[in-house]
């Protein structure tokens, strides 16, 4: 997985699949390694932080059936961690087009999200003046 980190977009892609391929077979033994690559490197940069969790979306949504549900309940909760870590780094620079799909989120008559919650008051302390 750090291979992401390389520069060549075609290198990234081939991790993608890679990792994608590899799910078929095994998903929960690459959401697992995933998830323990994401929290062992916490400083990786969003784009390639991107790619790793694109690939756990593509293995959950392909595989939802076959996860153990206690596996399932964990990787969404560290995926949207992960997600919302993302878009606070994001905000860090272009925080008007992070509030603005954030806030796509707020629906009349429904609690938000925990998660959409988490990640306004992430932004809102590392935008703080």
């Amino acid at each position: 997985m750090d291979a992401t980190t390389d520069k060549d977009l075609l290198v990234q892609e081939q991790i993608y699949n890679a990792l994608c391929y590899l799910g078929e077979s095994e998903p929960e033994e690459i959401l697992n390694s995933c998830d323990e690559y994401l929290r062992q490197h916490d400083k990786l940069a969003y784009p390639h932080r991107v790619i790793i969790l694109k690939a756990m979306e593509t293995v959950v949504k392909s595989n939802i059936a076959l996860l153990d549900k206690s596996t399932a309940k964990e990787v969404i909760r560290d995926w949207q961690q992960a997600a919302s870590n993302v878009l606070v780094a994001v905000g860090q620079r272009f925080i008007n087009k992070v509030m603005e799909e954030v806030l796509t989120k707020f629906q009349p008559g429904i609690l938000p999200h925990y998660f959409v919650m988490q990640t306004f008051a992430n932004l809102s302390v590392s935008n703080g003046e």
